[in-house]
């Protein structure tokens, strides 16, 4: 991620948890619905960034071409 990417996902992440927080959200449901929320906030912002920046936040540079494969998990033997 850049710098940026980074800062909006972490904008979503600490204001779900201040809205978690204030509205004692209990249980998936309501966590769920907060989640919701902190998203938006964020999205809301980096659209608004985006718009007076000129160009995207997202960027492809840290997507995979190709899915990385799958390690199988190995028991250590003694």
């Amino acid at each position: 991620m850049n710098d940026l990417e980074l800062i909006f996902s972490m904008l979503g992440e600490r204001v779900s948890t201040e809205i978690t927080k204030n509205k004692d959200a209990k249980g998936f449901d309501e966590n769920k619905e907060a989640a919701k929320e902190g998203g938006e906030v964020a999205g809301n912002a980096r659209k608004d960034a985006e718009q007076r920046i000129g160009k995207p936040i997202i960027n492809n540079e840290n997507y995979l071409s190709e899915p990385e494969k799958k390690r199988k998990l190995t028991k250590n033997k003694k």
